[in-house]
């Protein structure tokens, strides 16, 4: 059996809360109905907000009806799209306090840990973003196209980023939260409690019918991603700088440098090629992950982890 290494130390107090109520019939019970809660409480969510709001919107689509946000090509699907995870927040926090008999809260690890990691954490992946923005080689070729003009991104960037807060949140209080807890509660090696929530969040990713070929890379990508937050989890004893990576990674990807067909919606800048461009994806994926593996790095150095 493959123990977790000492650096992992902190991984115990955070899955402690788990122990009491660990049997696995819990786990997948809370993971049927948390999909089928979901699924229902989302559709809720988007026929209250089409009701009540598709007249007033000014960003939305002539005609918007439910079902067309997943395309997330307006300000007003994005957002739509972002604030429905937090269904799954809702779902998850019930399920926790239900099934498991335990706050809704320690999926998060203690409080100020995690606080005070998130904002290292942040800091750190902005500092690092920020380096790669002014480092060369400077721009792309060809270069980007114009998204949103800046007044209007400027005027949305606060709803936005609390939008994308809200969607990392619920991703990672499921994946690096719950299952991880769960499964670390009953399993010592991380090649259970690690590799398996990556697994499945690697898969939820895999979308052949939109990014073609290059459909197991991107799914490989999300997987290693998923690993290096779970170490990130498992070194810090809180979600703080798993949350705090995913947010600045999907800031960047959603609300800055967007693609044209995939959730281009919030972007201030276009890239210059699309996710069905193959050739053009495969090129970036390897810069792509260089990024993913030096974030990790820096945030671990910032945390001295």
């Amino acid at each position: 059996m493959i123990r977790p290494p000492a650096a992992y130390a902190p991984h115990q107090a955070f899955v402690a809360p788990a122990r009491s109520h660990a049997q696995l019939w819990r786990l997948v019970a809370g993971l049927v109905l948390g999909a089928g809660g979901y699924i229902l409480l989302a559709q809720v969510f988007y026929t209250t907000l089409f009701a009540l709001f598709a007249l007033f919107a000014p960003f939305a689509r002539a005609g918007a009806a439910v079902g067309n946000e997943a395309t997330g090509a307006t300000p007003f699907d994005m957002l739509a799209l972002l604030f429905s995870f937090g269904a799954m927040t809702l779902v998850l926090a019930l399920l926790v306090t239900v099934l498991h008999n335990r706050s809704a809260l320690t999926l998060l690890g203690p409080w100020r840990p995690f606080a005070l990691q998130f904002g290292v954490a942040a800091a750190a992946m902005v500092a690092l973003s920020l380096a790669l923005v002014v480092l060369p080689p400077w721009g792309m070729d060809p270069p980007m196209l114009p998204g949103l003009p800046f007044g209007v991104w400027a005027a949305l960037l606060p709803l936005s980023l609390l939008a994308v807060l809200v969607q990392v949140s619920a991703e990672e209080l499921l994946f690096r939260g719950y299952i991880q807890q769960q499964l670390a509660a009953r399993f010592t090696s991380p090649l259970v409690w690690m590799v398996l929530p990556s697994a499945l969040f690697a898969l939820g990713h895999y979308a052949p019918e939109t990014t073609g070929g290059n459909a197991i890379w991107i799914a490989a990508w999300a997987g290693i991603f998923g690993l290096l937050m779970a170490d990130l989890t498992a070194r810090t004893g809180t979600l703080g700088p798993a949350i705090a990576v995913h947010f600045i990674n999907n800031v960047i990807a959603m609300l800055f440098t967007a693609m044209p067909d995939d959730l281009s919606g919030l972007a201030l800048y276009i890239m210059p090629f699309a996710l069905s461009d193959e050739a053009a994806i495969a090129r970036w994926l390897p810069v792509d992950f260089a990024i993913m593996l030096t974030g990790w790095l820096a945030v671990r150095l910032a945390l001295r982890r």
